[in-house]
């Protein structure tokens, strides 16, 4: 089949199906300045050379196989002529020969002095390298490119993608860019066209190519969440601020003196928290809801009294009362004030 040659496309295609939009592209030339990369016709700019071949195309079109559109070369920057600071060798001073005549010139060179250099140590082997291969069991979207540099090509089946006769040729270096030549770290070779950088034939063959990379094993990272608490005359609320929680997994387990939360979040975070509580709770009418930035935990006092904390403290001075008025009654008295309906064991 043949190959599209519009830039940020470069994908084989079928002329059968090809229509007016099949084809995302870019109608003008990359921009390099001060370590950003982007196209001149996009204000999207990235660093790595990877993020920019993902850039996607700002215009649709059929694909086509005719030669494109070269843009100018750069030129080279002119290389820079070292200029010795050292002073100019002195003149030779006249000699008198045997018949006491005066004669000029260059007195004789001196005999170079050999240089004793140290013995240079052998150059470690290099390391093999270990080729990324696949996982089977991943399965693979019509149209993937390859992930290695260089190689471009696109997965139709398991047939013609993934068999003997398959070769995968592609860059195992990273992109090379100096003073307007344009190359790979693992080639000699360099060119001044982005285009004709593009067309460089990888320097490195393998029988699989590699569209989704192998199975990587997810490690779970136990997080801090920042938690916060208030309470009314009936029940005591908890807010532990995590965002995205995925509420099917999320678990909060209450017990008469005690609440267990485990919660998790994308990127293999989780959230772990044995809560030991100041006072009895009602396990039966506590419940707990998950929010986009939050989960909002409410627990039902078990008995009327106020908590002056979350968790037990012996030196707990401060109580929070309520449905009483004056001096002694106000929010922040170190008076604790009991329901009428509170045993007397409670204040213990």
């Amino acid at each position: 089949m043949p190959v599209c040659t519009h830039r940020g496309c470069e994908k084989t295609y079928d002329e059968a199906s090809n229509t007016d939009t099949a084809c995302t592209f870019h109608p003008q030339g990359p921009i390099f300045h001060e370590g950003l990369k982007g196209w001149s016709c996009c204000s999207k700019r990235v660093i790595s050379f990877d993020q920019f071949l993902a850039i996607p195309g700002c215009s649709t079109g059929r694909h086509t196989d005719a030669p494109r559109e070269e843009f100018p070369p750069q030129s080279a920057a002119d290389e820079k002529v070292e200029v010795s600071s050292a002073p100019a060798p002195a003149p030779a001073p006249a000699s008198v020969s045997k018949d006491g005549k005066e004669v000029y010139g260059s007195a004789p060179a001196p005999a170079p002095v050999a240089a004793t250099q140290p013995a240079a140590s052998p150059a470690p082997a290099p390391e093999p390298v270990v080729e990324e291969e696949d996982d089977l069991s991943t399965p693979v979207a019509a149209g993937k490119t390859c992930m290695r540099r260089g190689c471009g090509q696109t997965y139709v089946s398991e047939e013609e993608s993934r068999n003997d006769k398959v070769v995968c040729q592609y860059h195992p270096g990273s992109p090379v860019f100096h003073e307007g030549s344009k190359g790979w770290s693992c080639c000699p070779r360099k060119v001044l066209e982005f285009d004709e950088f593009l067309k460089l034939k990888g320097c490195r063959t393998t029988n699989q190519h590699l569209f989704v990379g192998a199975k990587k094993e997810k490690v779970e990272e136990l997080v801090h969440c920042r938690h916060d608490w208030y309470q009314t005359q009936t029940h005591i609320n908890l807010s532990i601020f995590a965002k995205k929680v995925d509420a099917k997994s999320a678990v909060v387990e209450f017990k008469e003196r005690e609440v267990n939360i485990d919660l998790r979040m994308p990127d293999e975070k989780r959230f772990k928290l044995v809560l030991p509580l100041f006072q009895p709770i009602d396990p039966a009418g506590s419940s707990f809801e998950v929010l986009g930035t939050k989960v909002e935990i409410t627990m039902k006092k078990g008995n009327g009294i106020s908590w002056a904390t979350l968790e037990p403290s012996e030196g707990a001075k401060c109580w929070t009362t309520f449905g009483t008025t004056g001096g002694a009654g106000t929010v922040g008295s170190k008076v604790m004030h009991l329901a009428t309906d509170s045993p007397l064991y409670a204040q213990k």
